[in-house]
């Protein structure tokens, strides 16, 4: 007989998933390639054979494998990772058409929080999708959508951390905080997380084939009625409805009390074999499935209590001993005396008539048996005539106590004691009901009922109650947990955006209030040194990547901002040591050859500089900074036309690369084209309007345009952003100068030499001012010093105190 189908690919994805999960990609790739040899024209066999493919880093493969289903969208799976193939290809609007054609596959599937160490998602959900799609359209350059798509992922999962900086890079205004707070769809999401697990199908048994299979409670194990040992003997027990009969006596047992009314079906009640399942007031119909509730067990199982009190197997001390009387109680029936007289003939050796004339063989078995019994058709031979062979009977006292005002609050008393062992509930039970006709049992089996409900339905209340106020407790943990991990993103993600936008101090501040734990992570410190770098502090920005380096010496992202501090420090030994580092770690990464690259251009060896800038370029094409590194380094050769190449591609791989801009303006500056300059630098402004270098250039380009009014406007602005820029009050003053407005000048001229006291070019225009101030004293000072600090710039500073000489002479002759 051949294996079915079913099972064999069955497993075969088993495995593939648990290779998978292992990591151990090569295996999975061999066995999902079986499953597709196995079944070449199943949707799922494509897709988790392109998924291997996929990991494996073989993706042109993956999309071969994928695209047959995935780009008509009927597999969810195989257009997920066809879509994913086509970012990685370039076949963007392939992947765009796959995903939108497979949107009814994945449209209103959520599923982020439902993913554990025991259970998975093996397809993505919507907002998986959405990031993707979000992704391609970025690729793309439709930024619109993109936006469109990333807001849409963040709606439906805050934590999508891809789709958020997908959303920073596009440079649309975000309000965080509106991310990232509790909303009510995450309220209910989590609420409905917390219900799927607590009736998660891992916790539920295989269905059986007996009437267990329609109990309503599908968790046997959260019952507080049952036990392990007491559910395995219901499973052999329950449906037997001959051995029922057997010991029930009937099919049908009807036990009334002041006119009240109980029927118990046949196989509704677990067989009295002393199991605990009989406890379980949610007890089903075996045949119709009706479910009759809140009903106790009826007297075959306290009979078979009885006779396990009679062994001795006892948890309890036997209730006192009671005295034979004469007195019959006034409940006693006629039919309750007959009983007893027939007993007690038995007991003596008489052979008196018996209730219907029913003979018996030696093991106690009817021999003839008669027409059932008026009352109670069908009904065998009643087990308390064999019991009077073993116990002594107790005429009227034992029957009256049983319906007594003392000795039923004596019972009560101990069967509420007896909910500690199951024998010492059995025990007392039993010894009530053995005697009695079945009338009685039935009253005092009723007696029992209101019993049950007072002790037993309060108790299940109770236990309701406090699974309920469980669930409560653990449903607020979990939103207090989700309640702080949003803060914890809001703090990231606001850090983040701040960033973006160049609002460094912002993010500087921002990531200072995580926690120490958050804060002293290999991610925080490289953006928070990322910040001090975008405002040129280059000696705070390097102790931070300091940290990131003895934190996480493998790391290699944001190494070329490190490579690029080094540069401006000047640290030739940490520049050449951290590119072999990184060569070492991850020689194929673009960051370790812009370090190598970077090295090169500090020692002015600009050819071999430009050769690993190009081959970090190679290694991945959207690497922006790796083009203008290119452009700078055409420029100190003074060949522009290739400069402004380099720059075009840096801004065509990342439009918010400010950097790339700047280099297009420092070009069209150079080449003499103002117009194109300012154009460039206004640009690179608008995407870093913090960064007072940019502004200055704007400032420059105006002044060189012969419009200082406005050159004076973005030195102004500068100054204002970095007060420390020695490089915007510099030109500011130079600015006021041309103005004649020379106090003005005079004063930032003499905050500028107490900020840089050797800088030459601040001495030389100091000279220059109090030459036109006429104060000839003060000029000399200025010219001398600066021809000590740059003695490269002699002729320049000669040439001014010669004027200064001739200028005296011009007076002297005038007067």
């Amino acid at each position: 007989m051949s294996p079915s189908t079913s099972h064999i690919s069955a497993q075969l994805r088993q495995l593939i998933y648990y290779h998978l999960d292992n990591n151990l990609i090569r295996n999975a790739l061999f066995l999902a390639g079986r499953l597709h040899a196995y079944e070449p024209r199943a949707s799922e066999a494509s897709f988790l054979l392109a998924l291997c493919y996929l990991q494996n880093g073989q993706v042109k493969a993956a999309w071969e494998s994928s695209r047959n289903f995935g780009s008509r969208g009927t597999h969810l799976g195989c257009s997920y990772v066809y879509a994913q193939a086509c970012l990685d290809l370039g076949k963007y609007i392939d992947g765009i058409n796959a995903l939108e054609r497979s949107k009814a596959l994945w449209t209103s599937k959520t599923h982020w929080n439902k993913h554990s160490e025991t259970r998975r998602q093996h397809l993505p959900d919507a907002a998986a999708v959405l990031c993707l799609q979000g992704k391609l359209w970025h690729a793309h350059k439709e930024l619109n959508k993109a936006v469109e798509c990333y807001v849409e992922a963040l709606k439906l999962n805050p934590f999508m951390w891809d789709a958020f900086l997908g959303l920073c890079e596009t440079g649309v205004n975000v309000r965080v905080p509106n991310i990232y707070k509790m909303s009510s769809e995450l309220f209910t999401l989590i609420s409905s997380s917390l219900q799927d697990d607590a009736e998660s199908p891992i916790d539920k048994p295989a269905p059986s084939s007996g009437p267990l299979q329609k109990q309503t409670n599908a968790n046997p194990s959260l019952d507080p009625f049952t036990s392990a040992t007491s559910r395995a003997d219901s499973l052999t027990t329950h449906g037997s409805s001959a051995l029922w009969e057997k010991l029930n006596g009937s099919t049908v047992s009807v036990a009334s009390t002041g006119g009240s009314t109980h029927i118990i079906h046949e196989g509704a009640e677990t067989p009295g074999e002393q199991s605990s399942e009989s406890d379980d007031p949610r007890l089903v119909n075996g045949t119709g499935g009706a479910e009759v509730s809140w009903e106790p067990p009826l007297a075959p199982t306290r009979k078979n209590r009885t006779i396990q009190t009679i062994g001795g197997d006892h948890a309890m001390d036997p209730p006192p001993k009671m005295k034979p009387t004469g007195i019959r109680p006034r409940t006693r029936t006629k039919t309750d005396a007959d009983e007893h007289a027939t007993a007690q003939a038995d007991k003596d050796g008489t052979t008196g008539p018996r209730i219907g004339d029913r003979k018996r063989t030696v093991s106690g078995q009817v021999a003839h048996p008669t027409g059932p019994h008026p009352t109670e058709p069908g009904a065998p031979q009643r087990r308390s005539v064999r019991l009077f062979n073993q116990i002594k009977p107790t005429t009227s006292k034992f029957s009256g106590t049983a319906l007594g005002v003392k000795d039923s609050r004596e019972l009560k008393k101990l069967r509420a004691t007896g909910t500690k062992g199951r024998s010492a509930t059995s025990t007392n039970v039993g010894r009530v009901v053995s005697g009695n006709n079945r009338k009685h049992i039935g009253e005092v089996h009723d007696g029992d009922n209101r019993e049950y409900r007072t002790t037993s339905l309060p108790m299940q209340n109770g236990v309701h109650h406090a699974s309920s106020k469980g669930a409560a407790i653990e449903r607020s943990k979990s939103i207090e947990a989700l309640s702080w991990l949003l803060e914890l993103f809001s703090k990231l993600a606001s850090g983040h955006f701040a960033m973006t936008r160049y609002k460094c101090t912002d993010a500087i501040q921002l990531f200072n209030s995580l926690s120490q734990g958050q804060r002293d992570t290999p991610w925080v410190l490289a953006q928070i040194g990322r910040a001090y770098y975008e405002q040129a502090m280059y000696s705070d920005a390097e102790k931070y990547f300091v940290r990131v380096r003895a934190m996480a010496p493998s790391r290699v992202e944001d190494m070329e901002i490190y490579s690029t501090i080094l540069w401006h420090l000047k640290n030739d030994v940490e520049m050449a040591y951290l590119a072999h580092e990184l060569m070492e770690v991850d020689r194929l990464s673009p960051q370790a050859w812009v370090a190598v690259g970077n090295s090169f251009s500090h020692q002015r060896d600009h050819d071999q500089a430009l050769k690993c800038f190009k081959r970090a370029t190679q290694l991945d094409a959207h690497f922006a900074y790796g083009f203008t590194l290119q452009g700078h380094e055409f420029v100190a050769n003074e060949e522009y036309d290739k400069a402004l190449e380099a720059y075009r591609q840096g801004v065509n791989a990342d439009s918010r690369h400010y950097n790339a801009w700047y280099g297009l303006g420092t070009v069209y500056d150079k080449m003499g084209k103002l117009d194109f300059a300012e154009q460039h630098f206004r640009n690179a402004a608008n995407i870093n309007p913090t960064n007072a270098v940019l502004i200055c250039c704007i400032g420059l380009v105006l002044e060189k345009m012969n419009n200082p009014k406005a050159a004076l406007v973005q030195y102004g602005r500068a100054c204002s952003l970095a007060p420390h820029s020695v490089l915007a009050r510099f030109r500011k003053a130079r600015a006021l100068m041309k103005l004649q407005e020379l106090k003005l000048a005079l004063g930032e001229l003499k905050v500028l030499k107490d900020m840089a006291p050797d800088e030459a070019n601040v001495h030389y225009l100091l000279g220059k001012l109090y030459k036109m101030l006429h104060d000839k004293g003060n000029a000399i000072k200025h010219f001398t010093t600066a021809l000590n600090l740059d003695p490269k710039a002699a002729q320049y500073i000669k040439d001014a105190m010669e004027s200064l000489d001739d200028e005296e002479e011009d007076e002297d002759d005038m007067a």
